[in-house]
């Protein structure tokens, strides 16, 4: 696979009206663990190496705070910044050391559809393990753009992404061998439609599914596979109004891999996965996906 100088999507930040409930909601029932707090913001981790994958901040209003992505090596971090503010970007903290838990190296820029993106690079990690049902990273960021052409050449040009598969309403971007670690989703107004957490496989999917329905939240969407990337998928929605995903199974792709169009990924009137067994997306989902913007300011 052609190096990239972004490797993987790390961690996301999520501003909550109700953070006590937020916590306990993804450490108690979506099966991730506090790692740190640190300046009324509390880490949590899932099964993987990260040191972090979420976020949560108390705010006025649910809405996303960055993505974070981490770097393949310092000399990348400094050029991705030069050429964010080249391209533009609103410059919220230039390179130095992170005062996160996690460490390492970062800046956070703003890129012009309103988006706040954090790269990182020499971030603390841990030992992964494999846990049955409970998320090991996260899978992907899906971002709502009114103009998805002009921020999908952003990802590619400005940051080095790749772009896999363009459907009728999405574009899917990838920075290494998965499928896709940016989707870009055709929508009347920018901000986050949904966050997917990658889990063990299949079986995960379906118990971690199991275990939320147990607790009250009924799945929005799915259980069902997904076209481009090819991975299974469940949606929910978390007490705060974020949607968010257990997937698995993403499809790995190389250099070998030839994007394909909106032709491609057509189904059969009614069908809304590729098994043809996923029952419509709820209304409360889909409401969902377009009610969180982008934090409009940083302390």
């Amino acid at each position: 696979m052609s190096a990239f100088p972004v490797t993987a999507l790390r961690s996301v930040e999520i501003t909550t009206p109700q953070l006590v409930g937020s916590v306990e909601f993804y450490s108690k029932v979506w099966g991730l663990d506090v790692a740190a707090e640190a300046g009324g913001t509390v880490y949590l981790a899932a099964t993987g190496s990260d040191f972090h994958v979420l976020e949560l901040t108390p705010g006025e209003a649910t809405s996303l705070r960055k993505i974070s992505f981490r770097t393949r090596s310092h000399d990348d971090l400094h050029r991705l910044f030069a050429r964010a503010r080249q391209a533009g970007c609103e410059v919220i903290s230039s390179p130095a050391l992170s005062p996160a838990p996690s460490g390492g190296a970062s800046f956070v820029v703003r890129e012009a559809q309103g988006c706040v993106i954090e790269f990182v690079h020499g971030d603390r990690t841990k030992p992964a393990r494999v846990i049955a049902d409970r998320p090991e990273r996260l899978a992907h960021v899906n971002i709502n753009s009114a103009d998805i052409e002009k921020l999908s050449a952003f990802y590619q040009e400005t940051l080095g992404f790749r772009l896999s598969d363009r459907s009728k309403l999405m574009a899917f971007l990838c920075c290494n061998s998965d499928h896709h670690a940016i989707v870009l989703a055709e929508a009347p107004r920018n901000g986050l439609n949904h966050v997917a957490f990658l889990m063990p496989d299949l079986e995960s999917v379906m118990r971690g599914s199991g275990r939320m329905i147990d607790h009250d939240y009924p799945i929005g969407w799915g259980v069902g596979r997904h076209g481009p990337g090819d991975n299974v998928f469940a949606y929910f929605v978390d007490p705060a109004g974020v949607v968010i995903e257990y997937t698995a199974e993403v499809l790995q792709i190389d250099d070998s891999y030839v994007a394909k169009g909106p032709s491609d990924w057509v189904w059969p009137p009614g069908r809304t996965d590729q098994w043809g067994i996923a029952p419509p997306k709820s209304e409360a989902c889909k409401t969902a996906q377009l009610a969180v913007p982008f934090a409009t300011a940083r302390a």
